[in-house]
């Protein structure tokens, strides 16, 4: 055959190869979370992403490029509910060189696979067209400054005008990142039916979110056996696979996380042992499973009724069985719920448990005592083998009869919130915004004129009248209602530093602002009104004398309009 005859097949070819071109060198399969990325790489894992860029990037990259792996490397933008402004040209251009400086620093890396501006910052029906267009200067921006590496941004669903707007208002993305669970199996359907065209990645999938699972009698939301997960993960996978404008996904969360209760998200136990989703996904990516399986659990029940009345003793049964037959031990924990379902993903402490509850325990049943306090608790049973492997069951149970209000918890001495040795995981979160709370902004990483580590916080008050203030809570967004706090009994003071940005400021710092018309309340209030100087200073609270039984606001800050726009830093915050 004539070569001429040849050429016009050789050009089809070339531009289906041209067409079919991936925007990534892999198809991704991989997760994101905090845990040991070496048993990610073993699973068979080719990438993970993050959600933001600090001071462990660099190595995290250089870690990730060791073990074959890639990134998406996250950028954090910021949040309205957290008190982020779109609108505020200073907090926007402040963004915009965190931005610029994180592609400077990373672009060349060799493991960098592409850039994830933001996640979930659109709101629920992201209908903000400042975001919108931010988010376009911000990829524009990043595509001049790295033209080698994609760009992303990480939206939650696909619900109101969001595809809408990512198609329309930002062209220079060139993948849309969608976090999805209850609704992963039919994302490839609605993304195309919601009018997406631009090629995607699935950034978070796991089990139907918190949120998305109905309520029982008594208020708890049930929760799928790591079994079932792992299940519900592999028809994600499959179903996300076989959708060509699909590039990949992650798989949430790479670790073990306490949202809504202590296993809903995890993909591993605490120690790293893995549960059931990490062998299910390692022969998806792999072909092959692991030679040594998890654990699986066909039923965890307890013949008497799940409301009792305190002190009630129950039964409580479990099948687990091993693929290997290997010998099981079961952990058998009752801990406290966690009422607070719907968290947006921010961090939640650990909810406190009742080793004493536990009467009698084996592999596969436990007696346990319920509390004398009413309210709704949860019995988890962990299953791990010789080997690594884990599985995962949990009852909510709930105890009639009034809540009383229990002992707090006692911390050590010295607690230090802000600065060097910082407590973590941390005991109070920022959450309860006050007054005029859209005039207030807050960053708790400040790394601009450091006092006497890398970062403090920074609190600004953007109006010139009216007020504003934040309050450090426990448990968040609890004004009273709800149990929690910590006993700092012992504690003599509360020491910071503080400074204002042009000096003459005029703060309250308190602790300790609810009062006792709540039924959960601080048990001391202690307060300091001064004003600041534009260099630091040591301040103190006295604390002497004072009921420190139960602190559930750990930390407040109030202005005042003072006629021009504020700003404080606070550092080396410390009970002692």
């Amino acid at each position: 055959m004539h070569i001429h005859k040849l050429l016009p097949a050789f050009l089809l070819c070339a531009t289906l190869l041209r067409a079919a071109d991936p925007l990534l060198p892999i198809r991704i399969q991989g997760a994101g979370g905090d845990g040991p990325k070496a048993l990610l790489a073993k699973a068979g894992a080719n990438s993970f992403r993050t959600w933001d860029v600090d001071g462990k990037t660099s190595a995290l990259l250089d870690q990730a490029h060791k073990l074959g792996l890639k990134v998406t490397l996250g950028i954090w933008l910021g949040h309205e509910r957290h008190g982020f402004d779109y609108n505020d040209l200073d907090q926007v251009l402040k963004q915009t060189e965190h931005v610029r400086k994180a592609v400077l620093a990373h672009k060349d890396h060799p493991a960098l696979l592409a850039w994830a501006l933001g996640n979930e910052m659109e709101g629920p029906a992201g209908e903000n067209p400042a975001i919108w267009n931010h988010i376009e200067a911000l990829a524009s921006l990043v595509k001049r400054l790295d033209p080698s590496h994609p760009t992303l941004t990480v939206i939650a669903e696909i619900g109101g005008r969001k595809i809408e707007a990512l198609h329309k208002l930002c062209p220079s993305l060139d993948i849309v990142g969608i976090n999805s669970y209850g609704g992963i199996q039919s994302l490839p359907q609605r993304y195309r039916k919601a009018g997406g065209t631009k090629p995607y990645i699935v950034t978070e999938y796991g089990p139907p979110g918190t949120w998305e699972v109905h309520k029982n009698a008594f208020g708890a939301i049930p929760e799928m056996t790591s079994t079932q997960k792992a299940a519900w993960y592999g028809k994600a996978f499959r179903a996300l696979h076989a959708d060509p404008l699909c590039l990949g996904s992650y798989a949430f969360t790479w670790g073990h996380k306490q949202e809504g209760t202590k296993t809903w998200f995890g993909m591993l136990l605490p120690g790293n042992r893995r549960l059931g989703t990490v062998d299910t996904l390692q022969e998806l990516w792999t072909g092959k499973p692991p030679a040594n399986r998890c654990p699986q659990i066909s039923q965890l029940k307890t013949d008497a009724p799940h409301k009792a009345a305190p002190g009630t003793r129950l039964e409580v049964r479990l099948a687990a069985t091993d693929p290997e037959n290997d010998a099981l031990r079961t952990q058998w924990i009752l801990a406290e719920e966690s009422i607070d379902y719907e968290t947006g993903g921010d961090f939640r402490a650990d909810p406190r448990t009742f080793p004493e509850a536990i009467l009698q325990s084996g592999p596969d049943h436990a007696t346990v005592q319920l509390p004398g306090n009413g309210g709704i608790y949860r019995l988890y049973a962990l299953v791990t083998d010789p080997h690594g492997g884990a599985a995962t069951a949990n009852l909510p149970l709930f105890v009639t009869g009034p809540r009383k209000v229990l002992p707090a918890p006692k911390v050590e001495l010295p607690l230090v919130l802000v600065g060097h040795n910082k407590a973590s995981p941390p005991h109070w979160f920022p959450t309860g915004w006050m007054g005029n709370a859209g005039a207030l902004a807050l960053d708790e990483a400040y790394a601009q004129a450091p006092g006497s580590g890398d970062t403090h916080l920074r609190i600004q008050y953007k109006a010139p009248d009216k007020w504003g203030g934040i309050v450090w809570q426990h448990p968040p967004s609890d004004w009273g209602d709800r149990p929690g706090g910590h006993n700092l009994s012992g504690a003599k003071r509360l020491n910071f530093r503080a400074k204002g940005e042009r000096g003459g400021e005029t703060v309250t710092f308190s602790l300790g602002i609810i009062g006792k018309d709540k039924p959960h309340h601080d048990s001391a209030k202690a307060e300091l009104k001064t004003t600041l100087t534009a260099q630091w200073q040591p301040y103190a609270i006295d604390l002497a004398g004072k009921d420190l039984s139960r602190i559930k606001s750990g930390f407040c800050i109030v202005f005042a309009g003072q006629g021009r726009p504020l700003a404080v830093e606070v550092d080396d915050l410390r009970y002692e």
